[in-house]
Order: C-alpha cells, then structure tokens, then sequence
C-alpha cells in the first residue's frame, strides 16, 4: 500500500493523488464510488475536501463560478458538500480497504479537529489557507507532515508558510499549482517544480487543472515526488472542476505514466555496455565490406572499389580506412564480401 513517506523517499515512485473534491456533488454513494474508481485506476491516495459551512463560511461569501442553480449562497452550497463524522469516517475506512492513503482538505479549524479524530497522515493544504497561521498551526500542532498547494501564493508567502511549518519539525512538500480552470500550458509553471525543490530543500510535486496528462507526466520527469489530478467520472458531469479533471481511463493511463518514468529515472543507463550486449543484432543489422566491382589479385585497395551490405559478419563497413591501401592476394569478384586472409 502507498505512504505518505513514499514521497520523501527518492527511490519510492511519485505518489498519484485522485482528487475528488466537489465531484461527488454531496451525495454520499458516489463519493464512495469515487474511491473505488481512483483505486481501480491505481492511485496512489484519493483526497477529498472536508468543508463545515457554519465553520468556514458565511451568507457574503461571494462564487467563484455561480454553477448551481439549487444553492441560493456559496454557504450553502457548503452545507449541501457536508459529511457527518461517521460519514468522513467510512470513507477513510473504505479508502484504505482499497490500498489507498486518505486525504482531505480542511477548511476550518472544526475541520481540521474532525479530521485529526480519524487519524490524517498528513495535510493537505489548499491554496487559499497558505497564509491562514491560526489553521496552519492547528494542523502543524499534529506533527503530521504538510503538503503545500502555491496556487493562491507569492514566493514571499511560500517562503513564511515553509519556514513555519520546519519550524513546527514538520516535513514539507510544495506543491506548484496554477489556479486556473481549465489550466492552459503556458501556465502550468514546470519550472516551478525544480526551483520549489531546490529553494524549500524538500520534495516537491504538481496539482494540475489541466483536465490532461501531460503536464503531471512533464513534472514526474523533472522529479516531482507527488502528483494531484482532479478525477470526475465523465466531463459532462455537473460541477466546477469538471473541465479541469481526468476521467477514470485517463488516470489510469496517467499512473501507468508515472511508474514508467520513475522506473526511467532510477535506472540509468550505460549506453556503451548496452551497445555490447547486443552483439548478435549488431551482426544482423550490421554492414560488412563488399567488392564493388570485380578485383584481381594485386589490387591496392581504395575507396572506389568498396561498397557495403548486410550482415555485419565480415570485415565491418566502418573499419574500411583500415584496410584501405592493403594488396590483395587474391582476386576478389564483385559483390563478394572481403575476409582479412585476402590482403598482404
């Protein structure tokens, strides 16, 4: 089963994150069935995000997005994304009877209560919360380790927000996130990923909204330690992430990405004692010295009188300044394949 260590060891593979987030829609079942598809596609953890309208919002609390037609207020549409304890509780238990770790996001300091109460492995904190210290700390008070999406942050704000969290002896991984929905390219940020890693001194991964699999395979090639993907059944389901999401077949092509490339990059690769562990291939595909036209017995060889064909048994095409200016013994006709017994 994956940990959450994975992503602080190196020669672990990168862990793949399903996010589900408001996919499930506040129905219970399908937040469930969501687990089961992440697990079928072989994530590594699924995440959810655990909002308590009463504890994190109120009636101003403007939309991003006004998508629903049932929900009269953004806190209402909270209320309507609640679980019960005993509800977050199956899903934590259903998740890791699947082999996955669990995730969820907090968004209040309740949230962050009720989570710790089933036993979190580590926080997730979303973009927004990078500068909220009062829910920082409430989660940094575990000692769980942190993984830090930078979607909403300056580099001044990383800089704090890390340097509380080592402070706290809590280890760190920094997630580059671009907060767009659907995520063009050119904002994906891979750069980020390199720079987060060498200027936090810790891993550091990718939380894309690009709704495709390039950019997360691009980040696991620069050494991304954990990848989050948004993962919805189908496209057209109903919800604001779901343009910005893989379905299930897409994750699965994902993960099997993933693994490929980290396979890559723990095993390098000598090309020359690879090269000389082929020597049969280098034989059939090879090329070997042919006599161009007829040869008799006492010509000086030279380059006119050379042409090559397959396989590479004789004399190899590419030694023939070698043998260019040796006398041959005997004569040679043409399109026979020159042996070293021939010359003086």
């Amino acid at each position: 089963m994956p940990k959450i260590d994975d992503i602080f060891r190196p020669e672990a593979p990168p862990l793949v994150v399903a996010e589900i987030a408001q996919a499930h829609d506040g129905s219970l079942g399908t937040a469930h069935a969501y687990i089961d598809a992440a697990a079928r596609a072989g994530a590594g953890a699924v995440k959810f995000q655990t909002h308590m309208a009463d504890a994190e919002s109120s009636p101003g609390e403007p939309w991003r997005v006004k998508f629903s037609q049932q929900d009269a207020t953004r806190q209402d549409y909270w209320r309507r994304m609640e679980f019960t304890a005993e509800q977050w509780a199956g899903l934590k238990q259903h998740a890791e009877d699947k082999k996955l770790v669990f995730l969820s996001s907090p968004f209040s300091l309740k949230a962050v209560a009720l989570l710790e109460s089933l036993g979190m492995p580590a926080w997730k904190v979303a973009s927004g919360e990078v500068t909220n210290a009062l829910l920082l700390d409430a989660m940094l008070a575990t000692g769980k380790p942190v993984l830090l999406s930078s979607g909403m942050s300056t580099l001044a704000e990383l800089d704090a927000a890390v340097k509380r969290i080592k402070a706290a002896k809590s280890r760190v991984a920094v997630m580059q996130c671009t907060t767009s929905y659907p995520c063009p390219p050119e904002k994906t940020g891979l750069n980020l990923v390199t720079e987060f890693a060498q200027r936090f001194a810790c891993p550091a991964g990718l939380s894309d909204h690009s709704g495709t699999l390039f950019p997360s395979l691009a980040a696991v090639t620069l050494g991304a330690r954990v990848i989050e993907v948004h993962l919805v059944f189908s496209r057209e389901c109903f919800g604001p992430d779901a343009s910005s999401s893989l379905t299930v077949d897409e994750l699965a092509t994902l993960v099997r990405g993933v693994d490929a490339i980290h396979r890559m990059r723990q095993t390098p690769v000598d090309k020359t004692h690879l090269a000389e562990g082929l020597p049969e291939l280098r034989r059939i595909f090879g090329q070997s010295l042919v006599a161009a036209r007829d040869l008799p017995a006492g010509t000086v060889l030279a380059k006119e009188h050379l042409t090559c064909k397959k396989p590479g048994t004789g004399i190899p095409a590419g030694e023939w300044e070698k043998w260019a200016g040796k006398k041959l013994l005997v004569a040679v006709p043409a399109g026979s394949f020159l042996k070293p017994e021939q010359f003086s």
